[in-house]
This record gives C-alpha cells, sequence and structure tokens, in this order.
C-alpha cells in the first residue's frame, strides 16, 4: 500500500508542477504583456500594431490556445509514466 501512495504522490506532485507552470505563463503572457510591459513592448510591430497592444487584444488568446494543446501533451506523458492513461 505504501508503493501505491507514493505513486499517487508522485503523479499530484507532477501534475501539480505541470499546471503552476502554465499558470505561470498565461499570467505573465496575459498581464505581463498585456499591461505591466505593454509601453515597452509598444516600440515593436508586428503587422503595423505595437506588439503591447497586440498582446493584450489578441497574443494572448493565441498562447492560451497554445498552452492547451501543450498541457494535453505533457499531461499524457504524465499520464503514461504513472501507469494511469487511457488504453
Amino acid at each position: 500500500m505504501d508503493n501505491k501512495d507514493d505513486n499517487a504522490h508522485a503523479y499530484w506532485s507532477a501534475t501539480k508542477g505541470l499546471l503552476f507552470k502554465v499558470l505561470a505563463i498565461w499570467a505573465i503572457v496575459s498581464y505581463g504583456c498585456g499591461i505591466v510591459f505593454a509601453s515597452w513592448l509598444d516600440q515593436f510591430q508586428i503587422g503595423g500594431y505595437p506588439v503591447g497592444f497586440w498582446f493584450a487584444q489578441q497574443g494572448a488568446i493565441y498562447i492560451f490556445i497554445i498552452l492547451i494543446f501543450w498541457y494535453r501533451k505533457k499531461m499524457n506523458e504524465i499520464d503514461r509514466q504513472f501507469d494511469v492513461d487511457e488504453k
């Protein structure tokens, strides 16, 4: 029983670590790039628009969608590693 508990603890530790990374990236991109660093990023342009404005309007959404797929891929790897994947 102790080995099963250790495996469950390791699984949830890996899952929480991945979740923390995803949330940190999301917060940095949405809050940091869209608000805090927007004025500095505005010196650069994407498609004729300032980068700070672009992140606030579209970039954060694109990053969020990419994070969804990255999270799914990494979560499947964690599931396989701990043998809890759907077979």
